[in-house]
């Protein structure tokens, strides 16, 4: 039997694992369980990290009974690779293993005045005060705001700060140290990609930043210890793969730049996923966007391994709109159903859906605007508007890519894509129309969890996938050629963007005096 190399790929709404054969990339078995979200307040996302925790481990047994009925012994398994929702920021006690709060997720907003405090202090005011380092704006996505509005408001958290008993991780984090032992002897650490994401690590000098620390005030002794994506961290403690080597971290937007092979400076990809994010591999050097994109470290192959940076345009809300026409607007009983209701309408007739639900991310990192519909008439029903929700996807990719195409110079000519709403063949088509350029899909779309499989069965000490270029599995794909004129994408772009300029600076905590006020 071939090797075989397994990912666990942990989500902002569901959690996987999957196996991978490491000599043919072919997907052999998985399982999936949905993650709860819960909204205590408005504009607050969090989740369980007990619940993220029994779902991995719940997707792990159910995969191995799997792999079993299918004649697969279980110890061809060589390694496992972690995958994840970045940025989503928790804190436990180590004594005890128990989370200390819920995990605040990275679509949260509690933290806006927060962030509208610091920007307001910042020399002229400048939300990129602190790019130079981190690569990313002053923002409520990002790990140390949110890190810091625990460690001001949860009592539980301080009290563990004053006794060393608090452990700070994204989730990555929070699932390798349960796994390899937790409060007996787990290993506290976190990958460069994820690391990346907090707003506490140095990009240039590659580990955390004391200043940075400083300016957050966050404890550097809470922080775990960055390795490469690549390396053997540590072993699983218990279970069907007790023994095997966790040896692969990467943030799931790396992971899927990794699993598309992306591995060339100017190769991009765009994911369809609660949010949408679109990468392209700069190389060893670290580029500075000009155009509102982030500046990220893509993945570090190894401990001796130089690290790859990417450029990145990060959407908040993507497959999220259609679970809110699902699960608050009972417009879909499926997601599946989306693509439906828009093909019968076949087109949104005016309409446009600017679901800014956690503020606009890129390229406008504006917290302040929220979600709108707007050009609505008597004749619009719910099918238009699940046409608009749809296009919303598409023209904010369209944003992303083109000002990817303004910072690097050299315009993508297709692009490639994965994520789940990839399989939804009319957002597809649209996505074509909409940039006037080629989609590429390849025919297995998880490329995340196959990029996490391919870091941890590459690392030293396992060694059973190759990265090199000549011996990178050939991938099928299908391609969605643009079908309609290019003037009437432009004029639907650009009704697309005056929808968005009547979005903007809606919720400002100085005028929020109705009762919700955000937290200080």
């Amino acid at each position: 039997m071939e090797p075989l190399v397994a990912a666990i790929d942990q989500g902002t709404s569901s959690t996987r694992f999957l196996v991978f054969n490491a000599k043919t990339a072919e997907l052999i078995c998985h399982h999936q369980v949905e993650i709860n979200q819960s909204f205590p307040k408005e504009g607050w996302v969090e989740e369980d990290p007990r619940e993220i925790m029994q779902s991995v481990y719940e997707c792990m047994e159910r995969t191995c009974e799997k792999l079993c009925q299918l004649n697969i012994s279980v110890s061809n398994i060589k390694a496992v690779g972690v995958t994840n929702q970045r940025e989503t920021t928790l804190v436990w006690d180590k004594e005890t293993g128990e989370p200390l709060y819920n995990a605040i997720v990275w679509l949260d907003l509690r933290t806006q005045s927060t962030v509208e405090r610091l920007i307001n202090k910042a020399p002229g005011r400048n939300k990129n005060h602190l790019k130079h380092k981190t690569g990313l704006p002053i923002s409520t996505y990002f790990s140390a705001v949110k890190l810091r509005w625990l460690l001001d408001n949860v009592d539980e958290i301080q009290e563990a700060m004053l006794d060393g008993r608090a452990m700070f991780g994204t989730v990555d984090s929070w699932i390798i140290w349960c796994l390899t032992g937790g409060r007996n002897g787990g290993v506290h650490c976190t990958d460069v990609s994820n690391a990346s994401r907090t707003m506490l690590f140095n990009i240039h000098s590659m580990d955390w930043d004391p200043e940075l620390c400083r300016y957050f005030d966050v404890p550097m002794e809470i922080l775990p210890k960055v390795r490469s994506s690549s390396e053997i961290y540590g072993c699983m403690k218990s279970g069907s793969l007790a023994g095997v080597p966790i040896s692969g971290c990467l943030g799931d937007q790396s992971a899927a730049l990794v699993g598309q092979m992306c591995f060339k400076e100017g190769q991009a990809k765009n994911t369809y996923g609660t949010g949408c994010f679109l990468l392209r591999n700069t190389g060893t050097k670290p580029v500075m966007s000009e155009h509102g994109l982030l500046t990220t470290v893509a993945y570090k192959m190894g401990k001796d391994e130089p690290a790859c940076y990417a450029l990145e345009g990060s959407v908040a809300i993507a497959g999220a709109v259609v679970r809110w026409l699902k699960d608050n607007m009972g417009i879909v009983q499926s997601s599946s159903e989306i693509e439906k209701l828009a093909a019968a309408a076949g087109s949104s007739y005016g309409c446009y859906f600017v679901p800014a639900f956690s503020g606009l991310y890129a390229p406008y990192w504006e917290p302040s605007a929220r979600g709108i519909i707007c050009g609505l008439t008597q004749f619009t029903n719910r099918n238009h508007l699940a046409f608009a929700a749809l296009e919303a996807v598409c023209f904010q990719t369209r944003e992303i890519l083109d000002a990817m195409n303004q910072d690097s110079g050299v315009p993508l000519t297709q692009l490639q894509v994965d994520g789940g709403m990839t399989s939804n063949r009319l957002l597809m088509q649209l996505q074509a129309d909409i940039l006037c350029m080629p989609v590429v899909r390849p025919t297995m779309s998880e490329t995340t969890a196959l990029g996490a499989a391919m870091a941890a069965g590459a690392a030293e000490g396992v060694q059973v996938w190759t990265l090199s270029p000549d011996q990178l599995p050939h991938v099928t794909s299908e391609k969605y050629e643009p079908q309609i004129n290019s003037d009437e994408s432009e004029f639907r772009f650009g009704r697309w963007k005056k929808a968005v300029q009547k979005a903007m600076n809606w919720e400002t905590t100085e005028s929020c005096c109705n009762g919700n006020d955000h937290q200080q």
